[in-house]
């Protein structure tokens, strides 16, 4: 059984990472509509799905399964994709979290995080060529450590 702390860890790499991979996917090779499945043990269960928003930005969605004791939960980033921060809603509430996602290339993208208003991680998305799949290499901070986190992701 996962710990609150790690619940709340993975909850908030995953949104992170996810939105940093999804820009890549969106606007490069998958488009609007696209839905991806993690596939990595720690996110065994999320997806994230991306719309059209905020003049040619997107919406990322993840859906998080219910995992330490607390219920599933949605987290929704409207992101204009050039590193300008936004913040990030869970279940349609302001979570104190703020990302800012950026677009490298087609197939590569960057993101930095940050709790109440401090740095808490970042993260480098690719997508593979064939657009079929995404790793996410991400570092976050918390007690003093950095925890690195690699996720994987296959396009449904």
């Amino acid at each position: 059984m996962r710990s609150v702390a790690t619940a709340r860890h993975l909850f908030l790499s995953a949104a992170f990472l996810s939105a940093l991979a999804w820009t890549t996917q969106a606007h490069a090779q998958l488009g609007v509509g696209s839905t991806w499945v993690r596939t990595d043990a720690q996110g065994k269960g999320i997806t994230m799905s991306v719309e059209a928003c905020c003049n040619g930005g997107l919406r990322l969605i993840w859906q998080m399964p219910a995992m330490a004791g607390q219920p599933p939960v949605t987290l929704t980033v409207d992101s204009p994709m050039d590193g300008t921060e936004v913040p990030t809603l869970v279940s349609g509430k302001p979570s104190g979290q703020m990302m800012a996602i950026k677009r490298v290339d087609d197939r590569h993208y960057s993101a930095a995080m940050k709790v109440g208003g401090k740095p808490f991680g970042t993260s480098n998305g690719t997508v593979s060529a064939d657009g079929k799949t995404m790793t996410v290499e991400s570092a976050f901070q918390g007690g003093g450590n950095v925890q690195k986190v690699i996720e994987t992701w296959v396009r449904k």
